[in-house]
């Protein structure tokens, strides 16, 4: 069972396709809170991911909107807890608590901490293949 990054963070349409051509400049806040729903992971938490400080948190909840970096890497933070969610075949419980415990393969890090890059996320990328194949590292 395969979840949607749009399902994930509450879009519809081609918002992502907007947001990745330049014509939207940001997602709205809400994306922020429908992840916070649909994870199970806290708005903590993602910030901490996200590098989204609880002052910037506040101030993007009054503006209704994130700015482009912002966006950015919460799409990544989707994109991994989607390949998460397939990966323990639609269990989102299960998913959330892997992205939440250390992996030797990541250095005994978490893959939300590894995640917090762009680097980092590929390798969660690669380990979640690895596991898909049958090779734990």
């Amino acid at each position: 069972m395969s979840i949607s990054i749009e399902k994930t963070l509450g879009l519809k349409g081609k918002a992502l396709h907007r947001f990745a051509s330049g014509k939207e400049t940001g997602l709205p806040f809400k994306a922020i809170t429908q992840f916070q729903k649909s994870s199970g992971l806290s708005q903590k938490t993602i910030g901490d991911v996200i590098d989204l400080p609880k002052s910037t948190l506040r101030t993007r909840r009054e503006s209704g909107i994130l700015n482009r970096h912002e966006s950015d890497r919460l799409i990544r933070l989707g994109r991994i807890f989607a390949l998460a969610v397939e990966l323990f075949e639609g269990d989102v419980n299960a998913a959330s608590e892997w992205l939440q415990t250390p992996s030797h393969a990541l250095g005994d890090h978490t893959p939300l901490e590894f995640s917090s890059t762009e680097l980092g996320a590929r390798e969660v990328e690669a380990v979640i293949g690895r596991m898909e194949h049958g090779v734990f590292t």
